[in-house]
């Protein structure tokens, strides 16, 4: 198979050595690129500083047109770009199809949002000395914008969340997808090389992880927006102190069951609704359950149906319609979350269902008894298990949650408005989803964590903002 092209400067170009994809499921190759070489990292951040004002200036009627030219062509190929998407990091084609939707949506949000970005008027004549005065406040972009993307689902539409925005407010974007999985950066890459934008204002260069540093650290890069790990992200905050810098970090994500959440219909509700994704994106995702808390008043009769939920997903190869779990990222990836999980049972974990590892294949698994300590409670386990704690009442769960160096999303299951109200003021989270568990993520609303979990906001608007800042005109001597 021909290497893919990669893109400096808008332009598809090759580099050097060899960069192969490989299959999780049966690691069969299914892709190959280049790494771009130094001279060809320079071009591209030179063209991107070059290009910045030229960038910053355009019409919102051409940065929307792009946007929606990437929107519609995603949605042409959407059965192809699903099979490159299960190819090259093993999630069902299933949930491949679904993060296309969502990349078509996040594309076109971007472009409406383009067409509204225009800043905001403030009269100043609140006091007699600033009588004639009014301000006109916009939000101009900071400048060129490094987006570095991590392995992880949805590895498509993580990077449209870089993107999007970025070509929204007029910021030209350099992306370093992950080795593992760049080949659907590079088809946005095309994508987007069939607009009319200016040269220059993308490039997606594959790197190795240890190269990203000299992107980082390059000053005519002011924004760096980042996910991946925590060391990672605190190492970039490090590094580059006076940058703008976005963290979309790891997290443990729990769930919690309510006292008043009683019903059959309701917990058999939330037990499948936990069991799915727990595990769909074989728990490689940073909103993925982790943590379930159980009113201790419910957690005999939650159980079983969680147990048996967990039991119905089906495993195996994710070019399957019938496959519900796919394999994970690397069979290494797997031997971890096989070994956190050993380490569980030998201090008094339970196994509920699963546990026993098939190659790059972990099944979905449930824990019960595991000591508060263990890495697959205190720490992001990025794999298909869950750990189920019955809790004294909703105070001790919601204690809980927060008892964690994390803090992304968590769902409450209540029908409570009281109780709800009282789960967004207490729980150090980003997002707190009621109803439902907390890997429910709309991509037009702000999502991002607090703690270990990063700083800043995705979502199209909330990433608008953080790409840009205020600029104040006053204007003088106007009749109000």
């Amino acid at each position: 198979m021909e290497p893919a092209a990669f893109f400096v400067a808008s332009r598809p170009a090759s580099g050097v050595g060899e960069l192969t994809v490989h299959h999780p499921y049966d690691g069969r190759a299914v892709g190959r690129t280049t790494f771009a070489t130094d001279d060809q990292v320079d071009a591209a951040v030179a063209a991107a500083a070059g290009v910045a004002a030229q960038a910053a200036a355009l019409p919102a009627h051409v940065r929307a047109a792009a946007l929606d030219h990437v929107s519609r062509r995603l949605a042409e190929r959407a059965d192809e770009v699903a099979a490159l998407i299960t190819a090259e990091n093993g999630k069902p084609v299933k949930w491949a199809r679904a993060e296309v939707g969502r990349a078509v949506s996040t594309f076109r949000w971007a472009a409406e949002e383009a067409r509204r970005f225009s800043g905001e008027l403030q009269r100043l004549d609140t006091d007699p000395a600033a009588a004639g005065r009014i301000a006109l406040v916009r939000r101009v972009p900071r400048g060129p914008v490094l987006g570095i993307a991590p392995f992880n689902f949805p590895p498509l539409n993580l990077v449209a969340h870089k993107v999007a925005p970025a070509i929204a407010v007029g910021a030209p974007i350099i992306v370093k997808p992950a080795p593992a999985t760049p080949l659907s950066a590079l088809l946005l890459g095309e994508l987007l090389a069939e607009t009319d934008l200016p040269a220059g204002m993308f490039s997606v260069l594959p790197l190795p992880n240890d190269r990203a540093g000299e992107l980082v650290a390059d000053p005519r890069l002011p924004v760096v927006s980042f996910t991946g790990s925590g060391p990672v992200g605190a190492a970039i905050r490090r590094q580059v102190p006076e940058k703008h810098v976005t963290l979309e970090l790891g997290g443990n994500a729990a769930a919690v069951l309510c006292a008043d959440w009683t019903s059959a219909d309701d917990l058999g509700f939330a037990a499948q609704r936990i069991a799915t994704f727990a595990n769909y994106q074989a728990g490689q995702s940073c909103i993925a359950v982790q943590r379930v808390y159980v009113h201790h008043a419910l957690y005999a009769d939650f159980l079983p149906r969680l147990v048996a939920a967990v039991r119905a997903l089906r495993t195996g190869d994710p070019a399957s319609e019938l496959t519900d779990v796919g394999p994970m990222v690397s069979e290494d990836a797997a031997h971890r979350v096989e070994t956190w999980v050993s380490e569980a049972v030998a201090a008094g974990a339970t196994v509920e269902v699963g546990g026993v590892r098939s190659g790059a294949t972990y099944p979905p698994t449930v824990l019960t008894g595991v000591p508060a300590g263990a890495k697959v409670v205190a720490e992001e386990v990025f794999g298909p298990v869950l750990v189920v704690t019955p809790v004294a009442d909703d105070q001790a769960a919601f204690a809980a949650v927060n008892d964690s160096a994390y803090g992304l999303q968590a769902g409450v299951f209540t029908r409570r408005l009281d109780v709800a109200f009282t789960a967004a003021r207490i729980l150090e989270v980003g997002g707190v989803i009621v109803g439902d568990v907390p890997s429910y993520r709309a991509d037009q609303m702000p999502y991002g964590g607090v703690k270990g979990s990063g700083v800043g906001r995705e979502g199209l608007r909330s990433a608008m903002d953080d790409y840009t800042e205020p600029r104040v005109l006053v204007l003088t001597g106007i009749p109000l």
